[in-house]
């Protein structure tokens, strides 16, 4: 009996010593080196994907604080004054340890939770998946720079090819550690979060999303990012390929499948009806989309390549700054028709295709149907080829 007596004494102490009562979250964090009075911005993405800051608070001595009220995870940032990047991490109902290294953010760690140990493992294993890509462009950026101010068409042309082969053996094993991961840990934040992302890629087999969200521990499910999962799977009516519309008079279902107009740069309103050819690429992109515009030479050689024999583009951008779309347009000599209402993410005709991540892009047929989605370099120019040769 005093055993007993004596281990009930011991877990009443250990739960009287928690820092953190319910639906609460502590920071403690260090920043050795850091000079006392600089701020310590704690932040977190708003709907249009901006950080907005949520606290702050001062170096003392090497060392900061932070606590507040959270009900589930999410995913924030700390950012030290004047440094070039913030710290991400997923704050929680705990206390998370952060220990900012003022010389190399990349080199911060954060730690003492479950869901922010599995994010530096999982951070790692997809930085090995994706090595051979960031050695590419490693090795040959100056490469790249050289031939571009020279104009040398063969270079260019070669390293883009070789770019857009790695990118799809890296884009394709990423997605299968994706699913791997989020199959072996079911009560990782992480893994709603995958699932969430699976569901924004249209290439995705739903049923497999399904399945990993059916997997899910029931307090991810109860997230937001499992509950937007749940709304997703429920109401999914993303246009697939090949599939058929809904039933409607036969004006109505065209229209469903091709018509859409916005303004061009010049402000003339031009419809996607009026702009079909033979094959065309819907393509959704941003002058702020980083991927869109390495993307961008490839799209570029493809139109030169195939537009005399049928091929057809319109662009549609997600941008809100006229000015910086235009020059976005000039910079990357795309000669295609170019469309936007300049609602940023609220683009109407970006939420007509369900499109929630650029770059985007849809194949249509001369009919407006769609045959393919998403596809790059070597993938997309090959399946031009195909269509325009039948």
């Amino acid at each position: 009996m005093k055993k007993i007596i004596l281990l009930l004494s011991a877990t009443v102490v250990l739960f009287s010593c928690s820092k953190v009562g319910k639906d609460e979250y502590l920071i403690t964090g260090t920043a050795t080196g850091v000079e006392n009075g600089k701020t310590i911005i704690l932040a977190t993405q708003d709907t249009n994907g901006m950080l907005v800051a949520k606290d702050t608070v001062k170096v003392e001595n090497g060392k900061f604080v932070m606590e507040g009220k959270i009900t589930e995870p999410a995913f924030y940032t700390i950012q030290l004054e004047g440094a070039q990047a913030p710290v991400p991490f997923i704050l929680e109902n705990a206390e998370v340890t952060i220990a900012i290294n003022k010389d190399s953010i990349q080199k911060s760690k954060v730690s003492g939770t479950y869901n922010n140990d599995e994010y530096v493992k999982f951070n790692e294993e997809i930085t090995k998946v994706q090595k051979k890509l960031i050695d590419f462009q490693t090795k040959n950026t100056q490469l790249m720079n050289t031939a571009q101010q020279t104009k040398d068409t063969a270079v260019i042309n070669g390293l883009m090819k070789e770019f857009a082969k790695i990118q799809q053996e890296v884009g394709e094993a990423s997605k299968a550690k994706y699913v791997t991961y989020a199959e072996s840990h079911p009560k990782s934040f992480i893994s709603a979060l995958i699932v969430k992302g699976m569901l924004n890629d249209p290439s995705t087999d739903v049923k497999k999303a399904e399945a990993l969200y059916n997997s899910l521990d029931e307090s991810l499910k109860n997230t937001k990012p499992g509950k937007d999962v749940k709304a997703k799977l429920t109401e999914m009516k993303a246009p697939s390929v090949g599939a058929t519309p809904p039933p409607a008079p036969a004006a109505e279902e065209a229209k469903w499948r091709t018509d859409f107009s916005a303004p061009n740069p010049e402000g003339k309103v031009i419809s996607l009806k009026q702009s079909l050819g033979k094959v065309t690429i819907v393509d959704f992109w941003a002058s702020w989309c980083g991927p869109c515009r390495q993307e961008n030479p490839n799209v570029v050689a493809i139109y030169k390549e195939f537009h005399s024999k049928g091929l057809n583009i319109i662009g549609v951008s997600l941008d809100k700054d006229a000015k910086a779309w235009k020059e976005a347009i000039a910079k990357d000599k795309l000669t295609w028709t170019q469309v936007s209402n300049l609602k940023f993410w609220d683009e109407p005709i970006a939420a007509q295709y369900k499109v929630e991540s650029i770059p985007a892009t849809f194949i249509l047929d001369a009919s407006g149907k769609i045959v393919a989605k998403d596809l790059r370099g070597d993938a997309l120019r090959a399946k031009i080829s195909e269509l325009l040769s039948k």
